[in-house]
């Protein structure tokens, strides 16, 4: 608990750098306390294929957020803060619960602001039994200090790469710095799981997945991203090009993003991926466009 109690008295776990003292109940920019806060235990089944497989993926939903996306889906946890507070042994049980249930893996769903305690809390269910992959679901705004601090407890990573225009990153989720910082935090993530490695039945326990949402208008900024992995991590890195870009939250407030993706839009970088060179790739259905997919918060397995 003295790793936590230092790390947390001047926060400084991710890029915004706020050097509040948590640990007496100040917050900064994502506005996380000292304790855990979570919205949603569950069993996710419209992951990547071999992340949900057929059993599921265990999600574990963090309330809060270090970005103010305009479009984000789940701002009702990331903004508005819903969740309740738990322990951090019971986050603990919460992981080994998720294994009890037979899902592929234990997914932590935007967990940046909260890498101090759950790197306690993976080390206490590791010692507890919990044996099945841990996956570090990032918006890829992260420090590299921050992720050594999970080297050696997580086994994939599933980060996105969400803008490479820097002006684009400030309007759309106040991060001017966001696309450096991004590409620094993912090469950090590949360092550590160098090796993407798959089961018997085609389930991911070990490597790197990066998630792309192309959105509308700005197709052109996506060729950029997919340039940089192909020179960066290479050919063979998993890449997954997401189309359901949705109009939500405070979205409808910038024309840009009033509307959905066209299918043009996102052919045009399916396209732009195989004509570079890139090999491995998940692609999206238009139908995936819709705010069906969007969890449903209610608290479930948290207490």
């Amino acid at each position: 608990m003295k790793q936590l109690q230092t790390a947390l008295r001047h926060c400084n776990i991710c890029p915004r750098n706020c050097n509040v003292n948590r640990i007496n109940g100040q917050t900064g920019f994502c506005h996380a306390s000292l304790h855990p806060k979570v919205a949603l235990v569950s069993a996710h089944f419209w992951e990547e294929p071999p992340i949900s497989g057929t059993k599921g993926s265990g999600t574990i939903f963090f309330s809060h957020c270090n970005l103010r996306c305009v479009f984000c889906q789940n701002h009702k946890i990331s903004e508005e803060g819903f969740g309740t507070e738990i322990s951090i042994e019971r986050l603990a049980e919460i992981f080994l619960e998720q294994q009890e249930k037979g899902l592929h893996n234990i997914n932590l769903v935007s967990p940046t602001h909260y890498i101090p305690q759950i790197s306690i809390a993976l080390r206490l269910a590791k010692k507890s039994g919990l044996q099945i992959p841990v996956i570090y679901n990032s918006n890829g705004y992260e420090s590299i200090e921050g992720l050594r601090q999970l080297e050696g407890l997580v086994d994939i990573y599933l980060p996105d790469f969400k803008y490479w225009d820097k002006t684009i990153a400030k309007e759309y989720s106040a991060a001017p710095n966001y696309p450096a910082i991004a590409a620094q935090a993912i090469l950090e993530m590949k360092r550590q799981v160098p090796q993407d490695i798959f089961d018997e039945n085609a389930i991911m326990t070990n490597g790197l997945i990066l998630r792309h949402l192309v959105l509308p208008s700005h197709y052109q900024d996506s060729y950029h991203i997919l340039d940089w992995i192909k020179e960066s991590l290479g050919v063979d890195t998993y890449v997954s090009l997401l189309s359901q870009y949705t109009p939500m939250h405070r979205a409808n407030t910038i024309k840009t993003l009033s509307r959905r993706l066209t299918t043009f839009e996102y052919q045009k970088v399916t396209e732009y991926f195989l004509n570079i060179g890139l090999k491995n790739g998940f692609m999206q259905k238009r139908n995936s466009a819709t705010s069906e997919y969007t969890p449903m918060f209610n608290l479930e397995g948290v207490e």
